[in-house]
């Protein structure tokens, strides 16, 4: 009778585990790029400062009760000359501290950007799959819808819907649901790609071998795209997800920066840029500056952290 070898110990399978992380091609990778390892850092702080926002922030922008209209428009590290308040970032019209203002409106702005992300990758995989695996006309509605779409700026439609879901909503709850709203006008610009990328993928694996054989042992259609099909495209949509993030935060910041964004009792970054231009040339130009070098240090690390990923997560580049 042969003794059964013990389980191994949890801690001895996550050390195995950040043991195989730590020797895979894509950790090597990322040790190898400097690009990468940069963005990497500044999106994780950003992203901290952003979670973390009611820990760190000096006041809550968002609480009326801590205002002072007295501190408006306060230089960076320069006191008041009424109250003698000295802040870091300096404050804006209505007196709010720039710091703590950029670190709430950074979560409003990231919120919506990962929703927004989050739900135009739902719809567009599960349109992708649909169109991909059952083809015929299926295919063809799907993809002549997302071909429409795409003949239109993104942001455009995102007005569109934005204006749209706005008219719906009753007055009351508008500035409640305001968020709720862009996040909604933003996912459903934005599924088209990740429906175009799925779909190709769908096409290639549904002839293989391995789902004929899912087929063969009876697996439902929803069954086989979903544990078979799926986790095979999910390298290159992980890709555009991130390369997508950098883009809704624009397209947030761009809805806000026109006026039908967040609203101004809850500011966005892109909110904060619209209030600071119409200060810029009465020389107010920290209230613009500021607000405007996050969104960019953000969108721009995003941005280069996606293109890394898509070039690590390409065998051909290997």
């Amino acid at each position: 009778m042969t003794d059964t070898p013990a389980p191994m110990p949890t801690n001895s399978r996550d050390k195995s585990r950040w043991k195989r992380f730590r020797e895979s091609d894509f950790f090597y990778a990322f040790k190898r790029s400097p690009v990468a390892i940069i963005s990497f850092t500044v999106v994780s702080i950003l992203v901290l400062s952003a979670v973390c926002a009611p820990l760190i922030a000096t006041t809550n922008p968002f609480d009326p009760a801590t205002l002072n209209l007295m501190d408006g428009f306060t230089p960076p590290m320069e006191p008041n000359a009424f109250t003698g308040n000295t802040f870091i970032l300096g404050t804006d019209d209505q007196g709010r501290d720039l710091y703590s203002t950029i670190l709430y409106g950074m979560r409003i702005s990231l919120f919506v950007g990962a929703a927004a992300v989050l739900l135009a990758m739902v719809i567009g995989i599960t349109l992708g799959l649909i169109s991909g695996y059952f083809g015929g006309w299926t295919e063809t509605i799907i993809m002549r819808v997302a071909d429409v779409q795409l003949t239109f700026p993104s942001i455009l439609v995102a007005m569109l819907i934005f204006g749209v879901a706005k008219g719906i909503t009753p007055v009351e709850y508008r500035d409640q649901m305001a968020i709720w709203v862009l996040i909604l006008a933003i996912g459903l610009s934005d599924w088209v790609q990740f429906a175009r990328v799925v779909r190709g993928a769908t096409l290639v694996e549904r002839n293989k071998d391995y789902v004929a054989a899912a087929r063969l042992i009876g697996r439902s259609p929803w069954a086989i795209m979903i544990k078979h099909i799926l986790p095979n495209a999910l390298s290159p949509v992980l890709v555009i997800a991130t390369i997508s993030l950098a883009l809704a935060i624009i397209a947030e910041a761009t809805l806000s920066f026109l006026g039908v964004g967040a609203p101004p009792t809850q500011p966005s970054l892109g909110t904060l840029i619209r209030i600071g231009q119409g200060f810029l040339f009465s020389g107010e130009w920290w209230i613009l500056f500021f607000p405007a070098g996050t969104l960019l240090a953000l969108a721009l690390s995003v941005n280069l952290l996606g293109d890394w990923l898509r070039d690590a997560l390409n065998p051909r580049l290997r």
